[in-house]
């Protein structure tokens, strides 16, 4: 067996893995608020506050 069916193998399961990883990631709700943690330091309080 060569090593090019091997490194295909390899790739289809970490794609699938990765899009795995990614749906579970979506459906949890990692996603759902991307401004907010962003805009954070812009909004940074006087220290003592």
């Amino acid at each position: 067996m060569g090593i090019i069916p091997v490194l295909v193998v390899a790739a289809l399961i970490l794609s699938g893995l990765g899009l795995a990883l990614f749906s579970w990631a979506v459906g949890d709700g990692q996603f759902d608020d991307v401004d907010s943690h962003a805009a954070m330091p812009l909004h940074d309080e006087e220290p003592g506050s």
